[in-house]
């Protein structure tokens, strides 16, 4: 079988908008967190969100009108703009070619839908902007790259929530196996929206003021916003174009719990890791650190860190969660995290899990509290699950001696 390597990331999130800063800041355990500026905050009190800061699309949206689409997707034109950069490609060099994009979401344009709930309640039905109706298909977030750089392979919005974006990465890792393409675009994005912001908040799920994964006194996520992209390629296309290697994708596992909307269940969330680690031929020992879901409730936590715990056992790595510094980013929380997986294995350091305070004995795990660590990291699991139960993990590993660095 074909071996697939990354060679080009690209994100967007509230703590950096370049690859350099996100790194920066992953080492450094930066938050993200401040007072919200993405929607109506009226009936709400002291909303923190992690946004992206200072955002312009016109940096890099060049051949769409960026006034005709939503922020997700100038979110993901942006972020697919870097990645291919990084990874040593033009836009003549994409244009006119069969490339794959899958892009993973949980809101879609979720900033158009809040605008037109609004005209809805204010003015009816007749108001409705035809222009926004447009914006407001989550099948933009794909589409819209594929239109930007003329890419003529499939493109597929993958909608299946917080876990979307390793769902995108393994279905792009499914396309190159199997000899479809030699280059594939994927990854996830979402922005703030008042909705989800409020669904959330009626679960009881929203922290006041930071988000404490694997603490003893954790209140609940903090919502965010970005995208994560990684272009995917065989390993003999990255030798014929003398491309730089970040590392390989070893393998991926998805499954449903088919129990509970909104309830992890620990004994599937377990065996969605064995079928990751199956597909990538690895056994538990091998596994140096796990990006954890981590979203900072007590629902997911515990179940995270038990189902971890069962198949680790005395082999459990160093387990963090970066949405302590970034917040939950929806559908591009675990693109997102498979970047900072990728990054821990060539920098050889461990993101920290920030805003630890008081260690949960229902979570024994070590969750690198609050700074960053240098570590020996040859192979990175990251973890990803949703509402509905859809769980998606994918697994990353450094270049062996001899093959292409």
């Amino acid at each position: 079988m074909e071996r697939i390597v990354v060679t080009g990331l690209g994100v967007l999130s509230s703590i950096g908008t370049t690859l350099t800063d996100f790194e920066a800041a992953l080492v450094a355990g930066k938050s993200g967190a401040r007072p919200t500026k993405g929607f109506e905050t009226t009936g709400y009190e002291n909303i923190q969100t992690c946004e992206v800061q200072d955002f312009d699309p016109t940096a890099c949206v060049e051949a769409t009108n960026p006034d005709t689409l939503g922020r997700s997707s100038q979110f993901s034109i942006t972020a697919v703009a870097q990645a291919l950069e990084d990874a040593g490609l033009t836009r003549a060099d994409v244009a006119g070619t069969p490339i794959p994009v899958a892009i993973g979401t949980t809101d879609g344009e979720s900033q158009p839908l809040d605008k037109l709930a609004a005209i809805w309640a204010r003015d009816g039905l007749d108001a409705f902007d035809a222009d926004l109706i447009e914006q407001s298909s989550a099948a933009n977030l794909a589409n819209a790259v594929s239109r930007e750089f003329l890419l003529t392979g499939p493109s597929l919005t993958i909608s299946t929530a917080c876990s979307a974006g390793n769902y995108a990465i393994g279905h792009a890792l499914d396309l190159l196996r199997e000899g479809q393409t030699d280059i594939a675009i994927c990854g996830g994005s979402d922005s703030v929206c008042r909705k989800t912001y409020a669904g959330f908040s009626r679960l009881g799920t929203i922290a006041p003021e930071k988000c404490q994964p694997f603490d003893a006194n954790r209140k609940g996520i903090l919502t965010g916003e970005g995208a994560g992209i990684l272009v995917l390629e065989t390993l003999t296309s990255a030798k014929a174009r003398g491309a730089r290697i970040y590392a390989e994708v070893l393998g991926y596992g998805l499954n449903c719990d088919a129990d509970h909307m909104v309830s992890p269940n620990m004994d599937s969330v377990a065996n969605c890791i064995r079928t990751a680690l199956g597909n990538a031929g690895l056994d538990t020992s091998q596994v140096d650190y796990i990006c954890a879901h981590g979203t900072g409730t007590v629902a997911n936590d515990t179940t995270e860190t038990g189902a971890i715990r069962k198949v680790f056992g005395d082999h459990t790595p160093p387990v963090s969660s970066i949405k302590a510094m970034l917040g939950h980013t929806m559908g591009a929380a675990s693109a997102i995290a498979s970047i900072a997986c990728i990054l821990a294995i060539r920098g050889q350091f461990l993101p920290p899990t920030i805003n630890h305070e008081t260690v949960d004995a229902d979570c024994p795990v070590d969750c690198v509290p609050n700074t960053s660590r240098t570590a020996r990291v040859r192979i990175a699991q990251n973890n990803g699950f949703a509402f509905g139960g859809n769980n998606a993990i994918t697994l990353f590993g450094a270049m062996q001696e001899g093959a292409m660095q």
